[in-house]
């Protein structure tokens, strides 16, 4: 007699394997589609929309959009394009417009005939916005007529409605999104004004004779001003001047250039200034590649190669001299990159970096005839140009003396390692953290309070260099900044490597005061400029110890900001028996309190830092931590009353 076998809890077959379709994979791993579901992630689906609305411009058939987020937060995207097709799809046999809108890479931007340049290649923008939305409402304006369709979590709710177009609109066209963000996705609807108009004012940006209007009814009581309206006439080279208005420039006219090669247009902006640091932002068509590509690496090469020529040929660099290296060239310069191609190449759907091979060769070429022919008609600002780019090789130089005479110290003191670092025990450094903490006594007392295992402490003594106005010889020198750079190990700028971290976080820890904040932006300003990746890759973090300990007879109570204060207060019926202690400082608590509220990964609250727009970021550090006056005394200004917990 045959016998059945048993099956075990742990047998894997053929019918475990679950098949994902459609809008529902996309429902199901978000993430895959827009990168994150957290601000990032819905202000996506908004970006989504709008690209398809500017590549109709630069298809040649769009003069403006306008972005509204309702009060219920809501968003309707509209354009003056050609609208989407309505006639029916010969494959899907659906209508074109319900193709596009529940159809995975369905769009009209395959084949190269409709669009000969776009910036949503994959087919998915609509359909995804589509499949993580309550509700989508799709209405269209061609050939004298309105199409009107509405769908459900990427699933059509009905067929597509025809109405003739009245009250003059038969001659006019366009497509008007509207769609709800699914809350089951995103949890709360939550829209950064600034991130959003900042976003759209760099696709006006780059592309001149685009009208980009923002209207945030969500806003209407949370944000000052909630419309904007973009129009540049001078495109990137505007970008350009705007980057550095709180900059003092070396030459007045940022160099620009625009030429179609090889199919692609080259676009370039770039003008040097007083700073000490790099900025460079790429954009392939109109899509902001934040991890540059080839594009980039065309400029870089374009711009080391011919100032070395001209620098040689002008004997401003002698024949005994070495050649400027690239990170000479680069710093101080301001520069926006665009390209826009037929068939770019993009890693990922959320497109951080141009994968085009002839990108680079391009750029280069496009660029390297510009810029000679400029060095060559302005020899005044061509002196300027190499001037900075020598000096600022003469101050690496002693960077790098500086970096070897501090390994040659290290090595002969018998160690690699900063002497006030309290190391943890632990060697993977995924699961290490370091604190770097204000001053000597409150270090002491972390690393009493700490759990040797994994954390490790790290004591910074007097204020930390601003490093907005410093060199990188007097970078690397500043005895905190280099203990600091030694303790991480991954490096610096260029030779920043993110596979040498020591430890997977690094957290600033500071007291809760005026000092405290400034000691805090001093580290953020270091951290941006010279190990932004720690940033972008999501290693940076802020402790947050609490402001107030209230006793409540002979229990304790921790609050971290002053409305968990004033419910807190509310809650408690006898305040005869209450008494509060503001904390100021880490050091009035001891190791156990230190632990309890601000190490315990169990019970701490730690901000990772982000950079949800790097532009904006620059523009800030700029700004507050740079040496024209007269921005930071508009800022304090335009923001001095909504300042809270200011001491004084």
């Amino acid at each position: 007699m045959a016998t059945l076998k048993q099956q075990r809890d742990d047998e894997y077959s053929a019918s475990d394997i679950q098949v994902l379709e459609g809008m529902e994979a996309v429902r199901k791993r978000p993430g895959m589609y827009i990168g994150s579901t957290d601000q990032r992630g819905l202000h996506h689906l908004i970006y989504e929309i709008v690209d398809n609305s500017v590549d109709e411009f630069m298809a040649g058939y769009c003069s403006s959009v306008t972005v509204t987020i309702r009060e219920d937060g809501s968003v309707l995207v509209q354009d003056d394009g050609r609208g989407i097709p309505v006639d029916k799809h010969p494959t899907t046999g659906m209508t074109a417009l319900e193709t596009v809108m529940t159809t995975l890479h369905a769009g009209g931007k395959f084949g190269g005939k409709a669009y000969a340049v776009s910036g949503g290649l994959h087919g998915v923008g609509a359909s995804v916005v589509n499949a993580l939305s309550t509700w989508v409402r799709a209405s269209v304006t061609r050939d004298g007529n309105i199409y009107r369709q509405e769908y459900k979590r990427g699933k059509s709710m009905s067929e597509m409605t025809t109405e003739s177009a009245q009250n003059g609109k038969s001659s006019q066209s366009g497509t008007a999104i509207e769609f709800m963000p699914d809350v089951e996705i995103f949890g709360e609807l939550v829209y950064d004004f600034n991130i959003l108009s900042n976003r759209f004012k760099e696709m006006a940006y780059l592309n001149k004779g685009l009208q980009i209007t923002f209207l945030s009814e969500w806003h209407t009581s949370r944000w000052p001003n909630n419309q904007v309206t973009y129009y540049f006439d001078g495109g990137i080279s505007s970008f350009v001047r705007g980057l550095n208005q709180n900059r003092g420039v070396v030459h007045e006219d940022p160099i620009y250039v625009e030429k179609d090669f090889e199919g692609t247009k080259v676009e370039v902006a770039l003008q040097y200034n007083d700073s000490f640091s790099e900025f460079v932002y790429a954009f392939a068509n109109c899509i902001n590649t934040e991890d540059g590509g080839t594009h980039v690496t065309g400029f870089r090469s374009a711009l080391t190669r011919v100032l070395n020529d001209y620098g040689r040929k002008q004997k401003f660099i002698k024949d005994n001299e070495p050649n400027l290296s690239g990170e000479d060239t680069r710093e101080g310069v301001t520069a926006v990159i665009s390209v826009k191609l037929k068939d770019p190449q993009f890693e990922g759907q959320t497109k951080n970096k141009l994968g085009n091979a002839e990108a680079r060769t391009q750029v280069e070429t496009v660029l390297g005839e510009a810029l000679q022919i400029f060095l060559e008609d302005n020899p005044r600002e061509g002196k300027a140009i190499i001037d900075k780019c020598m000096t600022s090789q003469r101050a690496r130089e002693a960077a790098r003396k500086a970096r070897e005479l501090i390994i040659r110290k290290n090595a002969m003191d018998g160690g690699g390692l900063p002497g006030k670092l309290a190391d943890c025990s632990e060697k993977n450094p995924e699961l290490c953290e370091i604190y770097l903490v204000e001053g000597d006594s409150a270090g002491g007392t972390a690393k009493m309070g700490r759990d040797r295992k994994f954390q490790a402490i790290l004591p910074l003594w007097g204020k930390i260099l601003n490093v907005e106005k410093a060199r990188a010889d007097k970078i690397v020198t500043h005895d905190a900044i280099r203990s600091m750079i030694t303790a991480i190990g991954a490096g610096l700028d260029e030779d920043f490597d993110l596979e040498k971290l020591r430890y997977h976080r690094v957290i600033i820890m500071c007291d809760a005061d005026v000092d405290g904040s400034h000691i805090r932006t001093l580290l953020l300003t270091f951290f941006f400029r010279h190990m932004p990746q720690l940033v972008y890759h999501g290693h940076l973090y802020i402790a947050q110890p609490p402001l107030y300990k209230i006793n409540v007879g002979k229990k304790e109570q921790y609050v971290y900001t002053e409305s968990q204060r004033d419910e807190l207060m509310e809650q408690l019926e006898n305040k005869r028996s209450v008494s509060m202690q503001r904390y100021k400082g880490l050091g009035e608590m001891n190791s156990n309190q230190l632990w309890d509220t601000t190490m315990n990964p169990e019970s701490r609250t730690l901000l990772q830092v982000t950079v949800a727009d790097a532009n904006d970021a620059d523009e800030t550090f700029t700004t507050l931590m740079g040496d024209e006056v007269e921005g930071r005394r508009q800022f304090i200004q335009t923001n001095a009353l909504e300042v809270v917990n200011l001491d004084v």
